[in-house]
Formats: C-alpha cells, structure tokens, sequence
C-alpha cells in the first residue's frame, strides 16, 4: 500500500535541510538518498521517488543548504559554497538516511553535482550500491559547439558580472537556470574553467579525495545526449574509480523509445522507462539498454 510521503528535518553542518521521506510500498528491499543537481530543487524528483517506492525502495530527498526548501534566509546572504552541498549537506542527509532506515542496505544514486561528493565521504558498510549519472570531471571545452555560447555566457559574461552586482547568480532573471549563492557559483566556475577541476579545492575546502572504494557497486552513468556534462567528462570521472572497479554506462534514449534524456531530464518523469536500468531493478518488458 502506497504512503504518503513525509517532510523531515536533516541536521547539517552550520545548517537545517529540508527534505522528504518516500516510504517503500511494501517490506523495502534497500533505502535510497538521492543527491540532486545544481540548481534543481527536491520537488523535481518526486516522479522519480514516487516510482521508487513503489518497487520497494524507501527514497529520502532534500534540498541543499539556502537552496529550495532549505533556503532560510535571502540568498545574497548565503555564504555556502559548492563544497558544502558536494561534502558536507550530502553527508548529513545519509546520516539522516541510515537513522531513518536502520537496517537494510542502503544505495545513494547522485544527479549532476549529486555524484561529485562520492569521494569525498566516509561511506559506511550498509551502502552497497552507488550510482552517479550526468557527474563528470568537466571542462567548459568539453561542451559541443551547439551548446557552447551558452556556456561561455555562463562562465565569463553574464554569469559573473551577474553575480558580482547582484550578490548571489541570478539565474532566473538571466534564463540561465535557478538562483543560486555567490558561493556556489563562484566554485562551481573555478572547477568547471580550470583543466585540474576541483583539485585547487583540496585540503581548503575539500578533504582529501578516496578513489579506491571497495566492497561497493559504483556505476558512473550519462545520457549519450547531454550537452550539460558530456560523456567524455563523465568518462573521465569514471576513470579516476578504476580501482574501485566502477563501471562506466552511457543511457541511449532511442533505445527506450524516447527522443532524448539530456541531463537533468534525465530524471524527469518522461524519462521513467530508463530508471529500471540504471538502479539495475528487473525490468520486464526491456533489457539492459546501457553500452561500455
């Protein structure tokens, strides 16, 4: 019997999320956080968390730090930064998780930014499987040309002159996405405009990264048509886990029958027929539709 879904308190560090408890329909066969995209509010994934627990998977959603549900405050006054969502927001919702399912296996599946902390956390014996799609080591050349006005807009013109008059990126006024804080932003474009991406970061505000994870399921999965995070970004970041056997899988929309998947409409509910796969759940009437 399906229940009602339940809005819940995730303590962090310097801070107070908001997110959302979908519990399984039946005796639940894991407990899944899910680790959204910049800029995409918690909201967009209940299509996606509905399905889940309809199959027997208890999913936990929430919104990073002065970001959706979790904003307290006006955002020019945030002082968050993209390490805060990437480290410290998604170590606490999987605390959360673990005490909201105290038993069980647990799976983190990671949107976008979502998949970038992986390294990041000491991730406890319960997660056995993790799965990242549209996370990738990027660079704004890595764009296709289609796709690259829009990039460079973001990055070098009116993205950063944006930013600095406003005091936090004013995404919405600019049709360039969501509003997000100065800080976020202002990191999010060093990783993404330098070749070592986040690497500056570390020991000041990242902790030494773990590419060696063992005992775990990781897959590192893209749509073959984002534009947003390539596959040969996502390809890269798949590499630096090659001793933790993670395994790299590109999504074919005409495969499923459908006209695209994209990045962030990857989760969207029209994108529903690829879900089985890539939480790797049997899926009757198609099989695996993932290529190396």
């Amino acid at each position: 019997m399906e229940q009602a879904a339940q809005t819940i308190t995730i303590p962090a560090d310097g801070a107070t999320l908001i997110g959302t408890w979908y519990p399984a329909s039946d005796a639940p066969r894991a407990s899944l956080l899910l680790h959204g995209a910049t800029g995409v509010p918690q909201r967009f994934y209940r299509h996606f968390a509905a399905w889940a627990s309809a199959r027997g998977i208890n999913v936990l959603t929430y919104d990073y730090r002065d970001f959706g549900a979790s904003q307290t405050r006006p955002m020019r006054e945030s002082q968050a930064n993209f390490a805060d969502w990437a480290v410290h927001d998604q170590t606490a919702a999987l605390d959360t998780l673990a005490k909201l399912a105290p038993t069980g296996p647990l799976w983190v599946l990671g949107h976008s930014l979502g998949g970038l902390g992986l390294p990041f956390q000491n991730l406890p014996d319960r997660v056995t499987r993790i799965t990242t799609i549209g996370a990738g080591i990027g660079h704004y050349t890595d764009h296709p040309w289609s796709y690259r006005p829009k990039v460079l807009a973001f990055w070098f013109a009116l993205g950063p002159v944006a930013t600095a008059l406003a005091g936090y990126m004013p995404g919405k006024r600019l049709s360039l996405g969501a509003d997000l804080p100065a800080g976020v932003y202002w990191q999010w474009r060093r990783w993404c405009t330098r070749r070592d991406f986040y690497a500056s970061d570390i020991g000041v505000t990242l902790p030494e990264p773990n590419y060696s994870i063992e005992g775990k399921d990781i897959r590192i999965c893209v749509a073959a048509d984002d534009v947003v995070v390539p596959p040969v970004a996502v390809r890269r970041y798949a590499e630096v886990f090659a001793s933790s056997d993670a395994e790299f899988r590109i999504f074919d929309p005409a495969n499923y029958g459908l006209p695209a998947l994209k990045h962030i409409e990857a989760l969207s509910k029209e994108s529903a027929p690829v879900w089985a796969d890539l939480l790797d759940l049997p899926q009757p009437d198609l099989t695996c539709k993932a290529r190396p």
